[in-house]
């Protein structure tokens, strides 16, 4: 159980020194796997990887696909709301995001990203409780570095709600379905849109 509450120091370990002191998108998003697979051979789970491949409910999975694809759509359309900054593509030009690599970086996060952290933070750090667990705090908390100087704070703690409430229903689809088939579809749906989103806006 201890090793298990201390497992998401490594993720946040890895973000944090990828965008603070190596100050690069890639070397952040692969330490950060890498982080999960180090955590996962710590804990040495028994969840089997064809979790992934179970049958799902298809109606909570089609509205969960239109609820996740729309969060970037909401975050372009609102980006005056949030309080974009300014200097949004100078900002992620600094970690390496430009026109070179801006089209890898989004294919491997939206395709690749998801079933780490989905396996991780639903599969192995969840809960079968239908209430608040603290995980999905915890899930959404190591975004906050993501987005620090980039908007308002006020924006960053309405993000850090939106991402705990969307933590929480994908571990509710998990739990019902014994499948993590709609959070990780869910998961890439988000992605994808969330960063063509950001793409626009930092090549506007």
């Amino acid at each position: 159980m201890k090793a298990k509450s201390l497992a998401p120091v490594l993720p946040y370990l890895a973000v944090w020194l990828g965008l603070f002191l190596i100050k690069n998108a890639w070397a952040t998003l692969l330490g950060f796997h890498l982080a999960i697979l180090l955590a996962l051979f710590a804990l040495r789970p028994s969840l089997p990887l064809n979790v992934f491949a179970q049958p799902a409910n298809g109606k909570r999975l089609l509205l969960t696909l239109l609820l996740c694809a729309a969060s970037g759509f909401g975050l372009y359309l609102l980006r005056d709301f949030f309080h974009i900054a300014n200097d949004l593509g100078a900002q992620l030009a600094e970690i390496g995001l430009n026109q070179d690599t801006w089209f890898g970086f989004i294919a491997y996060f939206a395709l690749v990203n998801p079933f780490f952290e989905e396996y991780f933070w639903r599969g192995v750090l969840g809960s079968a409780t239908r209430g608040f667990y603290f995980g999905d705090l915890v899930y959404a908390g190591f975004h906050v570095m993501v987005v620090w100087n980039k908007t308002h704070p006020f924006s960053i703690l309405f993000m850090l709600a939106v991402l705990t409430f969307i933590g929480w229903l994908w571990r509710q689809h998990y739990r019902k379905d014994g499948s993590l088939l709609t959070p990780v579809l869910g998961h890439m749906a988000a992605d994808l849109s969330i960063l063509i989103a950001l793409y626009k806006l930092a090549t506007a």
